[in-house]
């Protein structure tokens, strides 16, 4: 994991789901997050066939969009990007130890502190999840 995710997001372990960027430019990001057999969800969820829940792996596409967001922070006012909606979430296959999954969001548009965006998860190229999602920038120290 690097200081450049650490310093985008506010999520720390062992709720973070992304250890690499791979590419990113205004509109698009490529992360990777290696998925380990000791993660504590794994040890859980189905624990003689672990499986990664679904949830968690929209969750790593999310905070791959949220760093693609924190370079857009700078230019409007202070903010963190809260998740506000999920559209047309697919599954498309099992996320299991061992994996690395592939993360990619991009903007598709935005107005104002609001971005819509939609995303995908693979694992050795093949599409286990894709989902489109709004974020908008909360004021910090929102409650």
């Amino acid at each position: 994991m690097t200081n450049r995710i650490l310093d985008a997001i506010p999520h720390r372990p062992p709720f973070l789901f992304i250890d690499t960027i791979i590419e990113m430019d205004e509109k698009k990001i490529v992360a990777e997050k290696k998925l380990t057999p000791d993660l504590d969800f794994f040890k859980g969820h189905y624990p003689d066939f672990p499986v990664m829940p679904g949830v968690l792996t929209m969750e790593s596409v999310f905070q791959a969009g949220a760093v693609l967001l924190s370079q857009h922070v700078d230019d409007m006012e202070s903010g963190v990007p809260v998740l506000t909606r999920i559209k047309d979430a697919k599954f498309k296959k099992m996320v299991r130890p061992g994996d690395t999954l592939t993360l990619e969001a991009q903007i598709e548009d935005s107005i104002k502190t609001v971005f819509y965006m939609k995303g995908s998860a693979r694992v050795e190229g093949a599409l286990v999840v894709s989902v489109s999602f709004t974020c908008a920038l909360a004021p910090v120290g929102a409650q």
